[in-house]
């Protein structure tokens, strides 16, 4: 026995099988929508009952805050994210929990961009690929890993913890779709194809790492019970 404590899990108990469901539910959203509107070149009739999305649709002030917020979901806005995210992680001790960070969001957009290629959406040309959205399901697995990770942290049930992951996901996935809608880089339905791709990815990767790692602490300990005195 060495008198560690065991690592916290990154997907807490309460959640572990509401969350399951979940990503099973948004992955079906996935594939049903890219084969909708697979090798689509314009908005769908669900699109355009929200907006058009191929036309400037905000003005200043309120395109330079979509611009603001998009810049999140561009290369230097997530990576900041991303490290803030992390080095938070290795301050409160929890490594898991940098390792959820990172690869969650990794796998969420390498995700969209397998989808992207395989559905071959477009919007402003033949070279735009356009579902599902990466910026919406980067934005929404971050959010998603930092609240499983707050949930498990602060203790909290299967009520309180799925509607603070829930609401997370819903606030941070509303406002970085508005913004891509609003700057005419997705359609609508790109960011709910991107919004569930990130539902879908994050329970799934949290669950993989708790099960590598509860594995390989298991072997450790194995391995020290079986040394000699």
């Amino acid at each position: 026995m060495t008198g560690r404590p065991a690592a916290p899990p990154v997907l807490p108990s309460p959640l572990r099988r509401w969350l399951g469901l979940l990503s099973a539910l948004a992955a079906l959203v996935v594939v049903v929508i890219g084969m909708q509107y697979a090798g689509h070149s314009e908005p769908g009739r669900v699109d355009r009952w929200f907006i058009d999305p191929t036309a400037d649709s905000v003005r200043p002030p309120w395109r330079n805050v979509a611009l603001a917020t998009d810049f999140w979901g561009e290369p230097a806005g997530a990576a900041l994210l991303v490290v803030a995210a992390v080095a938070g992680c290795l301050l409160l001790r929890h490594p898991r929990g940098a390792v959820l960070i990172v690869a969650g969001a990794a796998l969420a957009v390498g995700t969209t961009t397998v989808v992207k290629s395989l559905v071959g959406r477009t919007i402003h040309g033949d070279e735009n690929l356009s579902y599902p959205s990466g910026h919406t399901a980067f934005a929404t697995a971050l959010a998603v890993t930092v609240t499983l990770l707050a949930t498990g942290r602060l203790g909290l049930g299967r009520t309180a913890g799925l509607s603070l992951v829930l609401a997370a996901a819903l606030v941070v996935g509303a406002a970085m779709g508005w913004a891509q809608v609003s700057l005419s880089a997705h359609y609508p339905t790109d960011v709910l194809g991107g919004w569930c791709t990130a539902l879908a990815v994050v329970p799934v990767t949290a669950w993989l790492i708790d099960r590598t790692a509860d594995r390989r602490a298991d072997r450790t300990a194995d391995a020290g019970r079986r040394e000699p005195d």
